[in-house]
């Protein structure tokens, strides 16, 4: 659960209109990976920003296209491709510009990162140790 808290804590920094990658995600924690941020998200994720994480490509998650297109638009999220034939029928290919949209978080920002990561850090280290009394 402490990676869980982790991974959501870092989403619900991403302002609307900006995007990071599931890896952006994993890096800025300096744990996990891609898809260990997309599995948190799938199962955990409903009650923040999911729909500004996505693939590397700039897809968004699979399954969630037409709610997160509307999102997109909602926040102006710079986007590629058909998002207009999209919308009216279903059909047409488009992503989010994520060279445009990705997130690039202010110092304090970035602070706040650094914070949830050494956290994340201490909780998974403390779990690693033995309770042996002769552990330090």
């Amino acid at each position: 659960m402490e990676y869980v808290e982790a991974v959501l804590a870092v989403v619900e920094l991403v302002p609307a209109g900006s995007a990071v990658s599931y890896g952006d995600v994993s890096e800025l924690l300096g744990s996990g990976g891609p898809r260990q941020v997309g599995a948190v998200l799938s199962h955990y994720g409903s009650g923040v920003p999911w729909w500004r994480v996505l693939k590397a490509s700039g897809h968004a998650p699979e399954g969630h296209e037409a709610g997160a297109l509307r999102r997109y638009l909602d926040e102006a999220t710079p986007l590629r491709g058909d998002y207009g034939s999209f919308l009216r029928t279903g059909e047409g290919r488009w992503r989010v510009d994520l060279s445009a949209a990705r997130w690039q978080p202010t110092d304090g920002e970035l602070d706040r990162v650094d914070t949830i990561a050494a956290a994340l850090e201490r909780r998974l280290h403390g779990l690693s140790v033995a309770d042996d009394g002769m552990s330090v």
